[in-house]
């Protein structure tokens, strides 16, 4: 069910994106590039949540497709030579490698700001203002930003960030954008988050330890991406810290907490649960 559900719900998204984003310039088409492919996971949550609380798919799907611009901008950037400086994203050539870095840049950044458009939708009602409110917070200097910042100044810190500094890091780069898109559902509904706050604070930490291991035990023709980056690098990472059992065994009461979580709402979240085994059971 989860994972024709997840594929259904991208492929909605990817149609709505595709409608919205047309045109055959440059700028069009390296933006439609950043978008071609991923799980589609934050998009995934947007409409479950919604789901959830009695909202159908299309009521939702600029709120969704947003969270996913917003992903890929972040990933565009994420891989320029200032950053992380990867050649490969999603099993293609990233930006900067198949245009150039300008293009690479102005494209992630038209990508936020389609993202806030997406938002401004009169289908998303009276939480626009919310969502719109909430989503910059997340993106930006008190979330994935920061995330961002912090983990380049760790690569040039006199020492290697502690377990509790990994954890704040992530909780920001990685957790902020899927505790938004978890949440999202409850917002529009009215109702309060606080349940799939908890959830989607779990699985984006296991998100993050997953990705950890997969840098380990991953490879390049399955996750789409260069692995083995970090431990060549020295990085402190969950694995470094934890060893790569004690990492799996967090990621896995990580969803355990996160299933937990969702038992206020009975039966009906049993894809949301899925999508947490999902999260540590991935190869991409």
């Amino acid at each position: 069910m989860f994972q024709t559900r997840l594929a259904d719900d991208a492929a909605l998204v990817s149609a709505y994106l595709t409608k919205t984003l047309t045109g055959n310039d440059t700028l069009s088409q390296a933006m439609r590039h950043a978008l071609h492919g991923g799980k589609g996971l934050r998009g995934f949550l947007v409409i479950e949540s919604a789901r959830l609380h009695g909202l159908e798919p299309t009521r939702v799907l600029p709120a969704a497709a947003a969270v996913e611009a917003l992903h890929a901008y972040s990933l565009v950037h994420d891989d320029l030579p200032a950053m992380d400086d990867d050649d490969l994203r999603r099993g293609r050539p990233t930006l900067h490698v198949k245009w150039d870095e300008a293009t690479a840049i102005l494209a992630g950044d038209a990508l936020q700001t389609l993202a806030f458009e997406l938002l401004a939708d009169v289908r998303l009602g009276d939480a626009q203002v919310a969502l719109i409110a909430s989503m910059a917070k997340a993106a930006g200097r008190q979330g994935m930003v920061l995330g961002q910042m912090q983990d380049i100044a760790a690569e040039t810190a006199a020492r290697p960030l502690t377990l509790d500094e990994i954890t704040t890091l992530q909780a920001g780069k990685t957790g902020a954008l899927i505790r938004w898109s978890a949440e999202a559902g409850a917002v529009l509904a009215g109702d309060d988050p606080r349940h799939l706050t908890t959830y989607a604070n779990a699985i984006g930490l296991a998100f993050q330890i997953a990705d950890d291991v997969l840098d380990i035990e991953g490879d390049t023709a399955s996750t789409g991406k260069r692995v083995g980056k970090d431990d060549a690098a020295g990085k402190a990472t969950f694995v470094s810290l934890m060893g790569l059992d004690g990492a799996k065994a967090k990621a896995a009461a990580l969803v355990n907490q996160a299933c937990n979580a969702l038992d206020p709402y009975g039966n009906a979240a049993d894809t949301l649960r899925q999508a947490a085994q999902f999260v540590i059971s991935r190869k991409v």
